[in-house]
């Protein structure tokens, strides 16, 4: 729709339609409110216009937290702008909130000036109370100045939107969250369509229901539309996206698409093995639907079992692998050790999230990058990769196997709860595009007539054998091998012989994969490193710092270990280096210990991602 168009319709009501380049909305309210559903359908609903999207799912730890209270609060936010952007936004354009808790913990995060749109119907005594608000924050005339606030009845509207079609007041207010969406499309002139198409689609078998959602979408717009309290709506213009076919996509559904090219291209069953752990586990429900792409899937009674599977499948000569969180990474530490010392190829993908113990399951963290490095006993040194954000997954996960297969060894992939759960639009790549996996297992003898299971090659990798080849039997185990032979050797000599050059072997792959880039000036007075999902916040900072006429450069690490071989002789073409992580300073220990650099670390372990503006004061402070 052109802005001429728009203008004209929209005065005929009185609407002014104004165009904006970058809006934020946040969705939140109790935990069966259903904000994930309207989250999604606005991130879908601006991507298929042709918006770039950037989301941030929020959810509550607590499986159902009591109705109204502080801990059940639920949130989506989303950015969808005309440009490209990396992050899901700072500071928040349109808040909707449906209940008193959910204002209560998310109205810091509105921007003054910003729109508050509440459910009025909610903020009654008993809503009041759950939220421990002493008094109607909605009367309080000093708070509310600041926004731009429009009371809404919701539930009143919303339930005579849907009279007549036998619903319970229970399953009447269950929609509810359809008025706030219709709302905010009327609001972002957002096309209902693909929404509608998903009401069909979602609820066919219940036409009653399907109808229902209906009437509350449409009932949302018609009152942005025909009320007076709404007099500006906004146009935000599709983005300039390279061409190609687009969709959205999470990291877990990338990881998943990911293992699955892998196994349609290289012919090689995918052998996935976990066992439910948050943020991880949508990455085996996902697989288990790809089952006639080459994927098989097992439910473990544990992780034990699970990491232990994982091993027997890798023995068995398949692509193995496995994913879980921190708690589930300790518990798998012992079997990957076992991985390690038979040096076989697997994956195991860790989504970080807040710690130590259970801590913050639901939110994001980025600390367990020393656990990945020195989880496990004795000298076991393994591979680690870790994806930029959501559809850098699908690449990653299958640059994490190509290393494991060329190097027989295990190889922990890094992801964590902000990637994991938060989406964008990922332009599909070409079949013919995709690299190849090309696996060779030994079939005849490469010894003098025997079979030498730990010969290796130039890369260090020794032979992988699939069992019941014919004359290639072998003994294999979780003892100290002899090389060569694979005999066991317990003898000290070999023991030393036989840890460095496992730990040579993964340092030698610094020689097989890109070197290091770098964003901005190749010397000069800060480098900032970013590092997994950091990666969005840091690249929009630092090109915010450049366009200042700042002295600052970017380089973002996905070869956590080993490093790529230049980036030492990068991180001395600085005066200073900074490293923002969702920790408590992790990766700097790394920099410092390995290339004696006085990095200085911007550390935040909040169970959020960085704000852009937080980065931009932690780049002035340093030059300063």
């Amino acid at each position: 729709m052109s802005m001429v168009t728009a203008e004209a319709s929209a005065s005929t009501n009185g609407k002014k339609l104004e165009s904006v380049e970058t809006v934020v909305v946040r969705y939140c309210g109790d935990s069966g409110d259903g904000m994930q559903i309207v989250g999604n359908q606005m991130t879908n609903a601006s991507a298929a216009f042709g918006n770039d999207v950037s989301t941030l799912p929020d959810f509550p730890a607590e499986i159902r937290a009591p109705a109204g209270s502080l801990f059940g609060v639920s949130g989506y936010q989303l950015c969808f702008s005309n440009r490209d952007i990396f992050t899901p936004g700072d500071e928040v354009d349109t808040l909707v909130a449906m209940n008193p808790a959910a204002l209560k913990t998310n109205i810091a995060d509105l921007k003054r000036g910003g729109t508050l749109i509440v459910n009025e119907d909610a903020f009654d005594k008993s809503g009041l109370q759950k939220a421990l608000y002493e008094a109607n924050p909605l009367d309080d005339d000093q708070l509310m100045a600041k926004f731009r606030l429009h009371k809404v009845p919701m539930a009143r509207l919303n339930r005579d939107a849907v009279e007549g079609l036998g619903l319970s007041p229970r399953e009447a207010d269950r929609c509810r969250n359809f008025f706030a969406l219709g709302l905010t499309y009327w609001l972002y002139d957002r096309d209902p369509k693909p929404t509608e198409e998903w009401i069909k689609s979602k609820f066919g078998k219940k036409p009653e229901i399907a109808e229902a959602n209906m009437r509350a979408l449409r009932a949302g717009m018609n009152y942005g539309f025909s009320t007076e309290a709404f007099t500006v709506h906004y146009h935000v213009p599709p983005a300039k996206l390279q061409p190609g076919k687009y969709r959205k996509i999470t990291g877990n559904e990338a990881v998943a698409m990911g293992l699955a090219t892998l196994a349609k291209l290289s012919g090689k069953m995918v052998f996935f093995a976990g066992y439910p752990i948050t943020p991880a586990s949508d990455i085996l429900h996902e697989l288990s639907m790809l089952k006639h792409f080459g994927v098989k899937t097992f439910q473990a009674e544990d992780e034990i079992a699970a990491m232990s599977a994982v091993v027997g499948g890798a023995f068995a000569g398949e692509l193995a692998v496995t994913a879980s969180s921190g708690p589930g990474i300790c518990l798998k530490g012992e079997a990957m050790g076992l991985g390690l010392m038979t040096e076989l190829p697997m994956v195991i993908i860790n989504v970080q999230r807040g710690g130590p113990s259970t801590g913050l399951p639901t939110k994001t963290e980025q600390s367990d990058l020393l656990l990945s490095m020195f989880g496990r006993n004795g000298e076991s040194p393994i591979p680690i990769v870790a994806a930029s954000g959501p559809g850098d997954c699908f690449v990653m996960i299958q640059e994490a196997f190509r290393i494991a297969t060329e190097f027989m060894c295990p190889v922990m992939f890094l992801s964590d709860g902000y990637i994991a759960n938060g989406a964008e639009p990922w332009r599909i790549p070409n079949v013919e595009d995709l690299p190849r996996l090309k696996i060779e297992h030994l079939e005849t003898f490469n010894g003098d007539g025997v079979l030498l299971p730990y010969k290796r090659n130039e890369k260090l990798a020794r032979p992988w054998v699939k069992p019941g080849t014919k004359g290639l039997e072998h003994r294999i185990g979780g003892l100290e091998k002899a090389d060569i032979t694979g005999n066991i050797d317990y003898s000290p000599k070999n023991h030393q012989h036989m840890v460095k050059t496992r730990a040579a072997k993964v340092a030698g792959i610094a020689n097989y994969i890109p070197e290091q880039e770098v964003e901005g000036p190749t010397s000069g007075k800060l480098l900032v490193i970013s590092w997994g999902g950091t990666y969005g916040a840091v690249r929009t900072a630092v090109q915010e710092a450049q366009t200042a006429g700042k002295s600052v450069a970017h380089t973002h690490l996905k070869y956590m270990n080993p490093f790529p071989k230049n980036l030492g002789t990068i991180l001395k073409s600085y005066d200073k280096v900074l490293v923002p992580e969702l920790n408590n300073g992790q990766l700097r220990m790394l920099l410092r210990d390995q290339y004696l650099v006085d990095a200085k670390g911007y550390n935040k372990i909040e169970g959020k991602p960085f704000l852009i503006s937080e980065l931009v004061n932690a780049i002035d402070e340093i030059l300063a």
